[in-house]
């Protein structure tokens, strides 16, 4: 039998269970750095606009930090560098992506049962890897077609576009790496999702410092280093292609040394008997959820500092051009360019921290699929009390980091207008205004848990779709009724002079019914759903 004997049949049923989330994640991440170049071409029409854009925010330190380097004033290096966090996305989703499919369901036992059958040694990692490069270069071909399509130069954005797919895969293939290093799916998550933070922190420091060394050593530095429309250095794409290589390299040989189910690094033994805290429910969900609060939290309050620190200079930078004035103040308010700027940015904070909320309520869904449950189910603790000790963190993490990203915020942009305390006020309400918006997708996580268990993983599709509306509506001119299906497009803008708290509080009911009803529904139906 050969060692890689499986791999299709393995590939198909990913395919199959990845359906819906696969091409979304694809789709939206190919379909933004067209936005970006649409959005160029029409507010900066000429070279002289540009040149001053360029000159007032793509160089400012705060941002650069965020994005990356610019190397031009083109409107194809431009939307290089605006796309530049997106390869963070790239990233994450490929290496969750690869993870899911092998640590995940070794640790569910369903790879111990293929394991049974007539399964290479291989194909496991192989067949997660193959479908995770096959999105990467799917997402890495539309991207180029796209911004050529845009009006982009064809050899710039096949660059771009292989920048994109070829970072992708470097970070599958640290996710395949970390799936052998520990027991646990969440272990191996932070591992990889460590690495990523890693190669971020590294291309920030080389950006801003003076001395881009450190950026050479980050996988998100080369793609900015490829240049594209500004050189279209080639060859750097030699790097994370030489960096999927040796961490395959790595990842195969202990994929098969180690024990199914075991990781290189022992696990860490825990206190020979639980303390008072773990005696409830209430206590063992805030086991499960507070690193995950602590990481977001840190993350976002980071990005916060950031986003304060470039506000400033973004609304200096559209001086003279009334129509990106015109837009921005559209956008953020009437208070000036720079809440324009730091009203859209935090929706997009927003956004994010839905994603954080829908993952909060999707713990119970692993819980129960790994078998945690039932156990805890079978004490004295109600089904109801078990859920809502989930629900909470759930609900309560958007608050707490979107709290941290205001609070960061306008202490930075606060210390650069010379007014810390108001900044620090009207930066965190801002903030605070994203939650009930984010509470609507948690508590539809909720529903479709307590409902249509299978389907709850869908909640991250709805999200996608929140993207999608929220950066490309616009672009596309889509219908109103279109854009009012998102739950963010009826958040105020709280830094505008006036607005309502409505549209607020009737986010907040429907997301306490849609809460309420998954709880109900929980409560009839059979547990475990297998």
């Amino acid at each position: 039998m050969s060692t890689l004997t499986g791999t299709r049949h393995l590939a198909r049923l990913i395919l199959r269970r990845d359906r819906v989330l696969l091409p979304l994640w694809v789709l939206v991440l190919a379909a933004l750095p067209m936005s970006y170049a649409a959005s160029f071409f029409e507010l900066f029409p000429t070279a002289a606009e540009r040149a001053a854009y360029t000159e007032g925010t793509a160089r400012n330190p705060s941002i650069v930090a965020l994005l990356g380097p610019v190397y031009g004033d083109s409107v194809g290096a431009l939307t290089a560098q605006r796309s530049g966090f997106l390869l963070v996305i790239v990233g994450l989703a490929s290496l969750l992506t690869v993870i899911r499919h092998t640590r995940t369901e070794e640790e569910a036992g369903r790879r111990e049962l293929l394991g049974g059958s007539v399964l290479g040694r291989y194909a496991g990692l192989t067949a997660a890897l193959l479908v995770t490069y096959a999105a990467d270069l799917l997402l890495g071909l539309l991207t180029a077609a796209g911004l050529a399509s845009a009006g982009l130069p064809a050899a710039g954005s096949s660059a771009y576009g292989l920048a994109v797919a070829l970072t992708g895969m470097a970070f599958a293939t640290l996710g395949g790496l970390a799936a052998q290093l520990t027991e646990t799916a969440g272990g191996a998550r932070g591992i990889g999702i460590a690495g990523l933070g890693a190669a971020f922190g590294l291309r920030l420091v080389g950006d801003t410092a003076g001395n881009d060394w450190p950026s050479w050593l980050s996988p998100l530095g080369w793609a900015a280093r490829v240049r594209a429309y500004e050189g279209d250095r080639w060859w750097v794409l030699l790097l994370p292609l030489a960096a999927t290589v040796l961490l395959a390299a790595l990842a195969y040989p202990v994929s098969v040394r180690r024990d199914l189910g075991a990781g290189v690094l022992p696990p860490r033994l825990g206190p020979a008997a639980a303390g008072s805290a773990l005696s409830g429910p209430f206590g063992l969900a805030w086991r499960l959820h507070r690193g995950q609060i602590l990481w977001w939290s840190v993350g976002f309050g980071l990005l916060g500092l950031i986003l304060g620190g470039a506000a400033e200079a973004a609304g200096r930078s559209v001086e003279g051009n009334p129509q990106l004035e015109q837009i921005m103040a559209r956008l953020g308010g009437a208070s000036g360019l720079a809440d324009a700027y730091l009203g859209a940015t935090l929706s997009l904070a927003g956004l994010a921290a839905a994603g954080y909320g829908i993952q909060a309520a999707l713990r119970m869904r692993a819980e129960e699929s790994a078998g945690r449950a039932e156990p805890v189910l079978a004490t004295g603790t109600h089904r109801s009390t078990w859920l809502l000790s989930h629900v909470v963190f759930a609900l309560l993490g958007p608050v707490v980091v979107l709290a941290t990203t205001g609070l960061a915020t306008g202490l930075t942009y606060g210390f650069s207008v010379g007014d810390v305390p108001r900044q620090l006020g009207r930066m965190l309400g801002a903030s605070l205004a994203q939650v009930p918006a984010a509470w609507v997708l948690a508590g539809l996580a909720v529903l479709l848990y307590g409902l249509l268990p299978r389907l709850a993983p869908a909640t991250w599709a709805v999200l996608a779709v929140c993207v999608l509306l929220g950066q490309l509506g616009a672009v596309l001119e889509l219908d109103q009724w279109l854009l009012d299906l998102s739950p963010f497009t009826h958040t105020p803008q709280v830094l505008r002079p006036t607005w309502t708290a409505t549209p607020l509080a009737v986010l907040t009911v429907l997301a306490v019914t849609l809460t309420t009803t998954g709880l109900l529904t929980f409560r009839r139906r059979d547990l475990p759903v297998t």
